[in-house]
């Protein structure tokens, strides 16, 4: 019997991957196009593109990915892949994940080593560093919308948002406590108000 259910009703409604190739592909083509801002990489191809999941059913499962120990995205490859194939399909995420896009890695380490001093490869480290960065923050824009529909008023869920950057990026406390502290705070003022 295996550890991992079958896919809930949520998503019956969804297009699904139609065997364990299609999963490894699917997410061997996700690990090769993310490189630093990964997150819109996968919620372009999950939601939008291949329409495995739903907006919301996509930020709880990231949501998850992000708490549980590991790459968020390894995660997440891994809980789509246990709900539509139990563990064979979390294990065919893995390895699509991890497969291929591990060989490309070794690769380009083995040219990153012997052209690190070129100042245009500096340089086009540095670019896509910047890309990176715009589409998280384009992807962090798109996910927003759905706070719109969140049971919390928007002010209350942009208030615990804001408190999160400024204690992690200018208080610096640690990830785990904030976490913990604003993550508890909002899972009982959610709780509460959809039991009122």
């Amino acid at each position: 019997m295996s550890p991992f259910p079958p896919a809930s009703a949520s998503t019956s409604n969804h297009p699904r991957p139609s065997s364990l190739f299609d999963l490894f592909v699917a997410f061997t083509l996700l690990a090769l196009q993310g490189f630093g801002g990964v997150l819109a990489v996968v919620q372009r191809e999950l939601v939008e593109r291949k329409r495995w999941l739903s907006e919301e059913e996509f930020i709880e499962d990231w949501a998850v990915a992000q708490i549980m120990p590991g790459p968020n995205v390894v995660n997440l490859s891994m809980m789509i892949g246990a709900r539509y194939f139990g563990l064979r399909g979390a294990l065919a995420a893995l390895a699509g994940m991890l497969a291929i896009p591990l060989v490309v890695v070794l690769l380009l380490a083995t040219v990153h080593a012997r052209f690190a001093d070129n100042p245009q490869v500096a340089g086009a480290l540095r670019g896509m560093a910047a890309v990176s960065a715009g589409l998280i923050a384009a992807a962090g824009l798109k996910l927003g919308r759905s706070l719109l529909r969140h049971p919390l008023p928007l002010f209350v869920s942009i208030a615990i948002a804001l408190a999160a950057f400024v204690l992690v990026a200018l208080v610096r406390l640690p990830l785990v406590y904030v976490l913990l502290g604003l993550g508890g705070l909002g899972f009982v003022l959610t709780w509460r108000r959809m039991r009122a």
